[in-house]
């Protein structure tokens, strides 16, 4: 069977730059990162594109970390330029909202193992349970439990950062 990267890339590429979004949470990044797994699979043509696809994006996204983290251990200095013409009122309260829901989700998936956090992720880009199995090195049949217990804990995590944030705010109102 001839390597189809255009169907690949047309199936998997949306799913790929969920995935990625989620580990590095920078779209734009994210979405550079992902453009890197294809180029790879253009030079590997995998057996599995699927799966590779997704392992590379694994990999790339811990490069990327490590990448990351020397980055900051190096710099003594970050500038803003200022913006030249400020969003309408109602577009920031609604950027603010989307970001504060994506602070909420990230430190919600931080408290996850990251075992849970790959399995959850993975099954979010669309792949099957064979296929996270490949991934992670998990028996099949130990994909869906892993995947509800994870499940579980992400939504106990929020419901507890909820939580705690409504009384925060009970107790700044009093």
């Amino acid at each position: 069977m001839a390597f189809d990267l255009e169907g690949l890339y047309r199936s998997s590429y949306d799913a790929v730059v969920r995935f990625l979004y989620r580990k590095v949470w920078d779209a734009d990044r994210a979405e550079d990162l992902a453009q890197e797994v294809f180029m790879r699979a253009m030079h590997h043509q995998p057996e599995k594109p699927r799966s590779w696809v997704f392992a590379v994006a694994a990999n790339i996204a811990r490069d990327e970390a490590r990448s990351a983290i020397r980055r900051r251990k190096h710099l003594t200095l970050l500038t803003h330029e200022p913006i030249a013409h400020p969003a309408p009122l109602s577009d920031v309260s609604e950027d603010l909202e989307r970001q504060e829901q994506e602070a909420e989700v990230k430190r919600a998936l931080a408290t996850l193992s990251p075992r849970d956090r790959e399995v959850l992720l993975l099954w979010d880009a669309g792949l099957a349970y064979p296929e996270i199995a490949a991934q992670t090195g998990l028996a099949v049949g130990a994909v869906g439990t892993t995947l509800a217990r994870a499940r579980k804990r992400l939504v106990l995590a929020h419901d507890r950062m909820e939580s705690l944030r409504e009384e925060q705010r009970a107790a700044a109102s009093a």
